[in-house]
């Protein structure tokens, strides 16, 4: 697979009917390696590892209501009380981010209320704070490291 601009991660494969797989750690199982995934399982280990969010507080793949449509969100970080600390939108390294990918992360948002935005592609990350009384967002240079007094 394709190197990321994420640090370097030590994962499971395996391999079975010409497909090989990767062990997601949040899903505990073995998921079809795409590159979309390869992006998914890079972003989910330097949230645990480089930003400190507890495992515990993370959910990966879970389907959603958006305007009567069935849609399905990355990753989603939660808050200690419950509520929802960061949504993150993965791609495939070879699509490029663009406003659309901007407005389908907010759609998201309309129903999960995220302080923070994340869109990456696995080369190109976006990070982005919520703005509520203003209706927009506010582009970062990086998103906060876990602090459970923010939490």
């Amino acid at each position: 697979m394709q190197k990321l601009n994420f640090p370097t991660y030590s994962f499971r494969f395996k391999s079975s009917e010409n497909k090989i797989s990767i062990f997601d750690s949040i899903r505990k199982k073995f998921v079809i390696l795409q590159p979309e995934e390869w992006v998914r399982q890079h972003c989910v280990q330097y949230l645990m590892e480089v930003k400190g969010y507890p495992k515990s507080l993370i959910n990966v793949e879970k389907e959603l209501i958006v305007n009567g449509l069935k849609k399905r969100y990355d990753i989603v970080i939660y808050n200690s009380n419950g509520s929802i600390h960061l949504i993150v939108e993965c791609k495939s390294p070879t699509i490029t981010v663009n406003q659309n990918t901007f407005d389908q992360i907010a759609q998201y948002n309309l129903v999960l209320n995220a302080s923070y935005l994340m869109v990456t592609n696995g080369l190109n990350h976006y990070y982005c704070q919520m703005d509520f009384k203003n209706e927009r967002y506010q582009f970062l240079k990086d998103i906060p490291k876990y602090s459970k007094q923010s939490q």
